[in-house]
């Protein structure tokens, strides 16, 4: 590895970047506020990389979210808030302070062990359980993130059995909502309680939700081949011959 290289290849972005802030008329003109959706485009962009186990195609959504990192910090760094070197020293001081095991006296050995001390490090860090958990999340996520830190201070059900009773529970509410805010909230709830249930099982909730929303889309588009094969439009199919080749599209494990 060639730090030395790397140190140069980054300083170039940096100048590349601030460059652009000051002679390309659409870059001078963004904000922090401007930019942020295309944070987690690039971040999701990224995730799916991830999954797909593509390298080239991981080597460049890291460098568009790296991107978003400089770009973000010369904004403030032209506003005369902060640089990029103020968010590496910050995150160097945090990795610093969190690893006493490597840097520091503790002698925590397993994986378990160094969870449990981040996780109390970073309690004596924040005023409340739940700082730092952002509420623009996608709501699945931030609610596993919620009631993990509940959990760990003693906030929990003592077995699954008593979750699924309160998924029954917030189901049977949901059934004698009246008004539409009752609705919503007795579904937020179920959601919740639904969520919880994904923990006790150690299922990913987002992700077994992703996976079902991709089975639907593989099984409808099955059901639009068929019906171009027969030469209609989906509009012209009855619901009982899309029911039938929706059941087909399952045999094929879509």
């Amino acid at each position: 590895m060639d730090c030395r290289k790397e140190g140069e290849n980054f300083q170039k972005l940096v100048d590349l970047v601030a460059k652009l802030r000051v002679e390309c008329p659409w870059d001078r003109e963004q904000t922090n506020q401007s930019i942020k959706k295309n944070l987690i485009e690039e971040a999701y962009e990224l995730l799916e990389a991830i999954e797909e186990n593509d390298n080239e195609k991981m080597i460049e959504e890291l460098g568009d979210l790296l991107l978003q990192v400089v770009f973000h910090s010369q904004i403030k760094k032209d506003e005369g808030s902060f640089d990029i070197n103020t968010v590496i020293e910050k995150l160097i001081e945090k990795l610093i302070r969190r690893h006493p095991h490597v840097f520091g006296n503790s002698n925590v050995k397993t994986q378990e062990e160094v969870l449990k001390q981040w996780d109390e490090i970073k309690r004596k860090e924040k005023e409340s359980i739940f700082d730092g958990i952002p509420k623009r999340m996608p709501a699945l996520m931030r609610a596993v993130k919620v009631q993990n830190r509940a959990a760990k201070v003693g906030f929990e059900w003592e077995n699954i059995d008593q979750v699924w009773k309160k998924v029954e529970e917030e189901l049977n509410e949901l059934k004698e909502a009246k008004t539409q805010q009752e609705k919503v909230h007795e579904l937020g709830d179920l959601l919740i309680a639904v969520t919880n249930l994904a923990r006790f099982m150690k299922v990913d909730p987002e992700e077994a939700l992703h996976l079902s929303i991709d089975r639907m889309i593989k099984r409808f588009s099955y059901i639009e081949k068929k019906a171009k094969e027969m030469g209609k439009s989906l509009e012209e199919m009855s619901l009982s011959e899309m029911d039938n080749l929706w059941n087909e599209a399952k045999k094929f494990d879509y």
